[in-house]
């Protein structure tokens, strides 16, 4: 969190108008008393009368609510030498004072708070927002997937889970509203983090990771007034988004995809015991790779945010896998248990 300490609110708010790279932000009247509701990241301290009461009063707030090495940056109308006095008074980091624009303490402080350990969450927003504009423009312009567009988009969402982490990658992407690319960038992410937990090699990992992003690619040819409903599917409905596991095989199988990329985007509803669609595949009829998938897909289905629903606890959900024993790998879900738990 990026607190603001400021003497004057509505010369403050003029300030950020545009300062939309802060996640998290905490404006301080510095003269009420002060409730946090986080933690501090970088502290910024914008006060035009600094007065020895001021002074006083400041450096017995930010005992309290700074912590060890959190830069502080202070914005001053005084002199040169006297802002230089205030910030060695209150520990300041850097100090702007009033011969220099103030807008440029602000962007100081927003630097320093996207190094400050924040920055693999601001990373999963900006690389989850590119995943989810390479979909729009790849996935859903109409145009001919090829395994080259595919590949472009694996190694995106790879990177931004190895960069930012699992967790930060599904809280980025389960902000977005639109819930056919929520799901597509979850699962992807998902099973880039899957295959880590199973030691898989660079190549292996590359595999489940395509085959997951391309998993949904059918629902690209269900009617938009089914795909986008804001509410739970009738039967008749569900008839015709349960096609889309076919309709993304042909799709694809023209395009020189590997056949275990098009058994995943075929199979990935089939379970073992047979109840699974479209073919009711069972046990050793199932590749492990669509097994994979599969159990990535039931679990982001659960956790994602939907219009007419909040996104399960990750908790819950894979108890919800857990219980699906004779119809999911056991082996595999068991160790996707730990996946489960770093997104708790």
């Amino acid at each position: 969190m990026l607190l603001v300490m400021t003497d004057d609110l509505a010369r403050t708010n003029r300030l950020i108008q545009d300062l939309d790279a802060v996640e998290q932000m905490q404006l301080w009247d510095f003269y009420e008393d002060i409730h946090l509701f986080f933690k501090p990241r970088t502290i910024l301290v914008d006060v035009a009368h600094l007065d020895s009461a001021a002074v006083s009063r400041l450096r017995s707030t930010l005992s309290e609510v700074r912590g060890p090495e959190v830069p502080l940056l202070l914005i001053t109308l005084a002199n040169t030498a006297r802002a230089e006095a205030l910030a060695r008074v209150i520990g300041a980091s850097e100090t702007f004072s009033g011969t220099v624009p103030p807008n440029q303490g602000w962007e100081r402080a927003v630097q320093i708070y996207h190094q400050e350990g924040a920055s693999p969450r601001i990373q999963a927003r900006r690389l989850a927002a590119e995943a989810r504009q390479f979909l729009v423009e790849a996935f859903f312009s109409g145009d001919t997937i090829t395994p080259a567009v595919a590949t472009t988009g694996s190694d995106l969402i790879a990177r931004a889970v190895r960069e930012s982490g699992i967790r930060h990658w599904v809280f980025a992407v389960q902000r977005f509203d639109n819930a056919t690319h929520q799901h597509c960038l979850l699962v992807a992410g998902l099973a880039a983090a899957f295959a880590t937990n199973l030691g898989f090699g660079t190549l292996e990992s590359y595999r489940l990771t395509k085959a997951a992003l391309l998993h949904d690619v059918g629902k690209t040819q269900i009617p938009l007034s089914v795909l986008n409903k804001p509410s739970f599917l009738t039967p008749a409905e569900m008839t015709v988004m349960r096609t889309h596991a076919i309709k993304g095989y042909d799709m694809l199988k023209y395009d020189d995809f590997p056949q275990e990329t098009l058994a995943v985007v075929r199979s990935h509803h089939e379970l073992l015991d047979g109840s699974g669609y479209p073919d009711g595949l069972k046990e050793d009829e199932i590749p492990d790779l669509v097994r994979l998938t599969t159990i990535c897909d039931i679990f982001g289905a659960l956790i994602e945010r939907r219009v007419y629903k909040d996104p399960m606890p990750a908790e819950k959900a894979y108890g919800i896998l857990e219980r699906m024993t004779g119809r999911l790998d056991m082996d595999l879900v068991r160790v996707f248990k730990p996946l489960a738990t770093a997104i708790a």
